[in-house]
């Protein structure tokens, strides 16, 4: 860091030296024509500034397909990596060609990119392989100074490198990436719970949220696991949470606005819904229901996600300023007096209509106080909508994963052989 720092008042004196120079220079040429050069010294001084400030600006591209908090941790690496993170999203075809087909279509992956708070600018349809072409694009038009991935394996069909050139090019920063986590992981749960639910209909097995949360494997009677799914090993850290979170309070002033829910699979339709409840104040407050909460209302194989991992996809969103890990279900008086909620919120695209019911009604209070307003959802998607993607294309989602599971396994005995030499 000393070191760094050195090198650049060393650079930024040169520049100083040299803009002295010019200015004398000039101003020697323009008083020889009887021009006076009042204020050239200062304009040259910004330049010298506003040169020594210019943006780092980092690149990071993926398929960001069933987006979950291991994506916004890796872009909320790339940013620290630099001033501006802009994220490429991979095309529909580009996905189907390279590792299968995509559960969540474009335009659903870029809303959810561009709703992550560490990420600056967007460009739809980025390729899978960063070309020759694209990587001037990048440099050229896109002023990228640095090209940014993760340290796990993004391979090509032919087996190789997808960034193979931009490492060639010195222009290569690579981040660690978010164990326990992953499309390919999120996709075998739900699989998981199908499977489980074909094969056992009418037994009483213990929830998946459960296995979910302590990591076991569901086993059946023929003694088979299910190859190729791992289950969740999430550990939460206060560390991570502090990482996701925007660490501001409300000001004693501001219009409070809360929403609640399960925020499962955290998808487009929740993004949406959360942007209109946040432009109806000034601090969003979102309460996530406990992993009890959601099982003993959407069944024992809810949720496909926990408490904790659901609170850092919903605490990644720009439109939220904070989270009630554990909120409970019934929005009381004392949960409105303790955070100085000023409106409740519920979508009209739900998987619960329990605002609607005359007899215990969640939000009975807030509707007595004439604080809670229903507001028109601009999708409509569930989680439900998002299990059914997969079980209706079922097949296409098991081989994908066991062709990433394959490639993923080769090159990581290559790099362990390339090692040990």
């Amino acid at each position: 860091m000393g070191s760094d720092s050195t090198a650049e008042d060393n650079a930024e004196q040169k520049l100083r030296l040299i803009a002295k120079c010019v200015v004398a220079g000039v101003a020697l040429g323009l008083s020889i024509w009887g021009i006076h050069a009042v204020g050239l010294s200062e304009t040259l001084e910004l330049w010298v500034r506003n040169k020594k400030k210019k943006p780092i600006r980092v690149y990071m591209d993926g398929c960001f397909d069933m987006m979950h908090y291991g994506h916004c941790n890796a872009l909320r690496q790339a940013r620290a990596l630099g001033d501006q993170l802009v994220v490429g999203v991979v095309s529909d075809v580009e996905i189907t060609a390279n590792k299968g087909p995509p559960v969540t279509p474009l335009h659903e992956r870029m809303i959810m990119v561009q709703a992550v708070k560490w990420v600056d600018e967007v460009i739809p349809d980025a390729p899978y392989a960063i070309t020759e072409d694209f990587m001037k694009k990048l440099f050229d038009e896109y002023n990228i100074d640095y090209i940014i991935h993760g340290d796990d394996p993004c391979l090509l069909p032919d087996g190789t490198d997808a960034y193979a050139l931009a490492k060639r090019a010195g222009r290569f920063k690579q981040i660690k990436r978010t164990e326990g986590v992953s499309s390919t992981d999120i996709v075998g749960r739900m699989l998981l719970c199908v499977r489980e639910r074909s094969l056992n209909e009418n037994r009483n097995h213990s929830s998946l949220q459960r296995q979910f949360s302590h990591g076991h494997s569901q086993k059946f009677d023929d003694g088979v696991t299910t190859s190729g799914t791992r289950i969740s090993h999430f550990l939460p850290t206060s560390r991570r949470i502090v990482q996701f979170s925007n660490g501001k309070g409300p000001k004693p002033d501001s219009r409070i606005v809360y929403i609640d829910g399960a925020f499962d699979l955290f998808h487009a339709g929740h993004v949406e819904i959360l942007r209109l409840a946040r432009e109806l104040g000034d601090f969003l407050l979102v309460g996530i229901h406990t992993d009890q909460t959601v099982s003993a209302k959407k069944g024992s194989h809810r949720p496909i996600m926990n408490l904790h991992e659901r609170s850092l996809s919903v605490l990644a969103c720009r439109y939220v300023d904070e989270v009630i890990i554990g909120a409970p279900l019934e929005v009381s008086k004392d949960t409105i007096t303790t955070f100085n909620i000023s409106l409740v919120v519920h979508g009209t695209v739900a998987e619960s209509d329990d605002f609607q019911l005359e007899n215990d009604n969640p939000y009975a209070v807030p509707i007595s106080m004439g604080i809670f307003k229903v507001i028109e959802s601009p999708l409509d998607i569930t989680t439900t909508t998002i299990i059914r993607r997969i079980v209706a294309n079922h097949e296409a989602y098991e081989k994908r994963n066991e062709k990433k599971a394959a490639s993923e396994k080769k090159y990581y005995e290559e790099k362990t052989f390339v090692s040990d030499d």
